[in-house]
């Protein structure tokens, strides 16, 4: 008896650890290449962080680019997104789906966003990654772009 209930309690605690949190709503802001404002059925204002990836700061080469991108594929469109973390902002950070599109995956896949190195996984941003810079698009189309990680770090006051 006290291994079925262990069992059972196991694949529970299994199945409870397993489910990613997901949250859905309509894009009403997008303030980079990288962030994103759903409002939720219940009228809650999430923002949203994209994972694995770092787009260009506003005020580097492409950080216009990058966020017009993010804009046309979600603005006014329905989010899906699989919450990954909460950052030091407060903000869900997760995978996006708007149109049946993953636009994290899309950003990098248009040269459009780095593959965050500290925080990626998964292969495929990598792989996309290596496309966008064999076809020299975007950020790879120059020569040396500072990723936007160490560009916030000489930026810093």
């Amino acid at each position: 008896m006290n291994t079925k209930f262990l069992l059972s309690s196991l694949m529970l605690f299994s199945a409870l650890w397993l489910h990613a949190e997901e949250i859905s709503g309509k894009v009403i802001k997008v303030a980079d290449g990288d962030t994103l404002t759903i409002l939720t059925s219940s009228k809650e204002q999430v923002r949203i962080r994209l994972a694995s990836i770092d787009a260009p700061e506003k005020s580097q080469d492409f950080g216009n680019v990058s966020k017009k991108s993010l804009n046309s594929m979600c603005y006014g469109t329905n989010a899906n997104v699989v919450v990954q973390d909460t950052d030091r902002y407060g903000r869900k950070v997760g995978v996006v789906y708007c149109n049946g599109i993953e636009v994290n995956l899309e950003q990098v896949e248009r040269g459009l966003a780095w593959v965050y190195i500290k925080y990626a996984k998964e292969q495929k941003y990598f792989d996309a990654e290596s496309r966008a810079k064999n076809k020299k698009i975007g950020i790879w189309s120059m020569n040396n772009l500072t990723p936007a990680w160490e560009f916030r770090k000489s930026h810093q006051e």
